[in-house]
């Protein structure tokens, strides 16, 4: 039985953020960093980038900050695409791989800040959005 794409008996339909094809073209070309989260304020794939990009360099609390900004961006970006506050958030669909990797790096720097008990929610929260997200973005 369903209703407006929802299966009753399933739950809420899966989320699906749009294409950013310019932010993607850009990454593609190796442009990552503070420029292009200057360029695409919105995106949660621009704050996930540099929140990867401080990770690497082992600044921690940047990179906290930055998927923090990722992290809530895509929650706007996702309300803003019919998201009620849970569901399905596919992996498999690449333009929510930007929301899902800050979230991943959310909890990861979490947890090394010692905040265990948001990296414990964030865990949550993405292995109910999609399970096979953490093994696909780390």
């Amino acid at each position: 039985m369903s209703l407006a794409g929802k299966n009753l008996l399933d739950g809420p339909a899966p989320t699906y953020l749009p294409e950013e094809t310019e932010l993607l073209a850009r990454v593609q070309a190796g442009d990552i960093g503070e420029d292009l989260a200057k360029a695409f304020p919105k995106s949660p794939l621009a704050w996930a980038t540099l929140a990867e990009e401080t990770w690497a360099a082992g600044r921690v609390l940047e990179a906290y900050a930055y998927a923090r900004v990722g992290y809530h961006r895509g929650l706007d970006a996702l309300r803003g695409n019919g998201w009620k506050g849970h569901g399905p958030i596919p992996v498999s669909h690449e333009p929510n791989q930007g929301f899902l990797k800050a979230l991943l790096l959310l909890g990861k720097a979490a947890a090394a800040i010692g905040e265990a008990d948001e990296a414990e929610r964030i865990e949550k929260f993405l292995n109910d959005s999609d399970p096979a997200a953490q093994a696909e973005l780390s």
